[in-house]
Formats: C-alpha cells, structure tokens, sequence
C-alpha cells in the first residue's frame, strides 16, 4: 500500500513539475528528407525538448510562403529550424502528369530561379523574424548525379545563396550538405534517389540534434 501511494504522488510530482517546467518546442519545417529525420530527432531530445514537423512536405519557397502562418500557429516555439532547396532546384516537364514523375532536368524548367528562391527565403526569414524563437537553418542535402530531376551544382549554388541570406540576418546555419554527400554512396536509397536508408538518417539526424543542442543550451 505504501509503494502504490508513494507512486501516486512521485507521478503527480512529476506531473506538476512538467507543467511548472514545460519542455522547449522545437518546429522542424522542412522538405521529405526532414521527415525522414526528425523521428531520431525527437529520440535524441526525449528529455529535453519537444520535436514537433510541420504538417507535410513544406515542398518549394512559394509553397513556404503560403503555408508559414499556417504551420507556426499560435504555439509559442522556442526554436524554429527550416530549410527549402530540393523542391525549388527540380527541374519538371509540364508536359508530363503527376507532380513528382514529371521530373525531368534535361526538358523541364527549374521550379524557382536564383534570385526567387533569395527573396523567398528572405520573405519567411522576416516573418520567423517575428516570432520569439532563436533560428536555425539547414542546408540542403546532397543529390547523386543519376537523380532524374536535379543537379547538385544547383545544390550548391543554391546553398550559397542561402547562407547569404542567413549571415545578413544572423540567423544560425547547419551544414547538413557536407555530412550527406559523405554518406550518400553508402546510405542513400541508390545513385538516382535523394532519399536515405534508415541508418542514414539516423546519421543525419546526429547532425540536426547537435545543431538543436547548441540552441537549447
């Protein structure tokens, strides 16, 4: 009897404790290789913050623009990491259906030139500006040259603009490219697939709570 009373009251201890102390929230906005990540991410972090993805594949800066509101919510967020590039540096063929397989880098047009992709981010930089949590940015990740849709010199000329715009507004940035082309050969899906096995995600989520840890502490 003692011991279930003595539970009862370290679980309500604790329960009060929680709400007295709540957790730092983390908003992890980012493409299909962020939700591949973020499941070890909130692992990693069990004790000390809560690891929340914005809904869905925040996909390309337009669809940023239209949807940041939307997924910062009314929550108060105490870090915000974002990242876009691999949606915005595709190459697609209006002429052949479906949003994905209509890739195509040698007859299609990339989805957002250089100088949008800049003003977009600038755009949500300055509305993430607005909100009280401390900022970082991730680059964008590595593309094997098989990859049907894209180009990783695009890459990196994309991820150069963005570390400009991210010096301008002293905002954060975690090099994610330099770890993924690392392990891509060894943890990627296969050479035409921007996408990792679990382990390379497991890998790259190393990298992103490292990152976090930085801001939390």
């Amino acid at each position: 009897m003692r011991n279930k009373i003595l539970i009862f009251f370290t679980g309500m201890f604790l329960l009060l404790v929680s709400f007295i102390n709540p957790k730092p929230k983390i908003l992890i906005i980012g493409d299909s290789i962020s939700i591949g990540y973020t499941p070890f991410v909130k692992s990693n972090l069990k004790d000390e913050a809560e690891v929340i993805h914005c809904k869905g594949n925040a996909k390309f800066t337009d669809n940023g623009i239209a949807h940041l509101d939307e997924w910062l919510g009314t929550e108060k967020w105490d870090i915000i990491q974002f990242n876009w590039g691999l949606w915005d540096i595709c190459y697609r063929d209006p002429n052949k259906p479906a949003e994905y397989t209509n890739r195509d880098k040698i007859k299609g047009k990339i989805t957002t030139d250089k100088k949008t992709y800049e003003a977009n981010l600038q755009t949500m930089v300055n509305r993430l500006k607005q909100t009280d949590a401390k900022l970082i940015f991730v680059t964008t990740t590595y593309v094997p040259d098989q990859e049907i849709g894209r180009y990783n010199k695009d890459v990196m000329a994309y991820n150069a603009i963005a570390k400009q715009v991210m010096k301008r507004n002293n905002i954060v940035v975690n090099d994610l490219y330099a770890v993924s082309k690392q392990i891509h050969d060894e943890y990627g899906l296969n050479d035409t697939n921007v996408h990792y096995k679990k382990e390379g995600y497991l890998k790259l989520a190393v990298t992103i709570t490292e990152g976090l840890t930085k801001l939390l502490k």
